[in-house]
């Protein structure tokens, strides 16, 4: 994998990318993946998960970086920006070229990027190499609901991550890591917050509301 270009790869006229974070955990149970499907069929979004793609990258045979993001992974880390960000250039890449329907003709398309910028670099790197974001969605609630719901999960998920010892790593790395990203977009006005500790159907009507004003 080559670094991005020097340049945007995708025109942000064209194509719309909404991040949506929040802590480990934050979204599981009423998950960030639960609410990005529900914005996929009511939008018509391409879904990336930047932990599903590296996970998928890390278990391809052959691959150069899956040794170290296996490890990055088990130590509760960020995988390096440069990686994270060629495998999602790549999936945009695939999908701009065989999805149609609304928002995806002549050269437009629009991703929820899920779990991505995790670093002041990466969001950095991303809107300069290759797409400027248009939106965060941020999925907030206390690090005590979001240890629950990691425990809850790891009795079903098979994930070697989900254990107490590499949760509390992931929210060191969160806290220290992922929450200047938040202040970075916020000062740019681009941070909508909401409260993930309430009924799914009650978060998904404000992530709604946030992506239908974006479009109006």
């Amino acid at each position: 994998m080559a670094e991005s270009t020097s340049s945007p790869v995708f025109d942000a006229k064209k194509v719309t990318v909404i991040y949506v974070l929040g802590g480990p955990g934050a979204g599981n149970v009423i998950g960030k993946g639960t609410q990005c499907s529900k914005l996929v069929d009511a939008f018509g979004f391409c879904h990336l998960s930047a932990g599903d793609l590296l996970r998928e990258e890390q278990n391809r045979e052959g691959s150069q970086y899956g040794e170290m993001i296996r490890t990055y992974i088990r130590e509760g880390n960020i995988v390096p920006s440069h990686v994270t960000m060629k495998l999602l250039e790549n999936a945009m890449t695939e999908e701009l070229k065989k999805k149609t329907g609304s928002g995806w003709a002549d050269g437009k398309g629009r991703f929820l990027i899920d779990g991505f910028p995790r670093k002041i670099d990466q969001a950095i790197g991303f809107d300069e190499t290759v797409c400027l974001a248009s939106l965060v969605i941020f999925f907030n609630t206390s690090e005590d609901v979001m240890l629950q719901r990691l425990l809850e999960r790891a009795k079903t998920s098979g994930r070697e991550d989900d254990n107490v010892e590499t949760i509390r790593k992931r929210f060191r790395t969160y806290n220290e890591q992922t929450m200047p990203v938040i202040e970075h977009y916020r000062a740019l006005n681009k941070v909508a917050e909401i409260d993930s500790t309430a009924a799914v159907e009650e978060v998904y009507r404000a992530a709604c509301a946030t992506v239908t004003n974006l479009f109006a």
